[in-house]
């Protein structure tokens, strides 16, 4: 992720308290102003919760023609929004991102730290009768319960407790909305839901791991970065990535 030179202090500063006093619930309560921009994980947006919200995020994404969360540089990032909240996505854990968009004021943002779905993938013979419901739960919820670290900066300042923001999917829902054929799906992660920002020039840095063995997704790491131009384009030109710089989340 390409952290630049006004964010560096700022970044190097929040990572200690990602590895320390973040994930364990810090006793400062007082918060920061990045925390006062952030819905709480029992909020709701034009009547939907949190955790119906990111249940759409991932129809969402499975809708798309390319994956979101493969996006380079943020050409994807009008892709498919409507309604009261947009939607930004993460990276598949293969690369790091920063990408530039232009957000219609008067938006509300959900975006991922780090997360997963379990879906009851059509099975044959013997394994043919579908996962219940508390199953698929209980795999997507495996490697959230052990994030190793996890930082997010809004405008440079960071978030106080990101483990706070772990949210579920309200039960199970259909991987691809409004089809009944489709594998059924539970979401487990953290995530941000953040209040219609100010127009101007804003910027989102995220990074994050889980730390849950070798299998699967066990060893996941988010690196991205987001300069968002809310309101309209402002005069800043996108810096391209810079691969050689070390990885947020793996910082210990």
């Amino acid at each position: 992720m390409r952290i630049t030179s006004n964010l560096r202090t700022a970044v190097a500063a929040a990572l200690i308290a990602a590895c320390g006093a973040t994930l364990s619930h810090a006793a400062n309560k007082a918060g920061t102003t990045a925390d006062a921009m952030l819905l709480p994980p029992n909020g709701q947006v034009g009547g939907e919760t949190f955790g119906a919200l990111t249940a759409r995020w991932w129809q969402w994404s499975e809708h798309m023609p390319v994956a979101p969360f493969l996006d380079p540089d943020g050409r994807l990032c009008e892709l498919g929004q409507e309604g009261p909240v947009w939607f930004l996505a993460g990276t598949d854990g293969t690369f790091n991102a920063r990408r530039e968009c232009v957000i219609p004021a008067d938006r509300h943002i959900l975006v991922p730290i780090i997360n997963m779905r379990y879906s009851n993938v059509p099975r044959h013979g013997a394994d043919a009768l579908p996962i219940p419901c508390k199953v698929l739960q209980q795999s997507a919820a495996v490697n959230n319960e052990r994030l190793g670290s996890a930082i997010a900066l809004i405008d440079g300042v960071p978030v106080t407790d990101v483990a706070r923001y772990r949210v579920r999917s309200d039960g199970c829902f259909p991987l691809v909305a409004d089809d009944e054929t489709s594998p059924n799906t539970a979401a487990d992660g953290y995530w941000l839901l953040i209040k219609p920002l100010p127009p101007g020039r804003h910027t989102l840095t995220i990074g994050a791991n889980y730390d849950a063995g070798d299998d699967g997704y066990g060893r996941m790491v988010q690196n991205f970065e987001y300069v968002l131009h809310v309101g309209g384009r402002t005069e800043m030109a996108l810096e391209p990535p810079d691969r050689s710089r070390p990885l947020v989340a793996g910082l210990r």
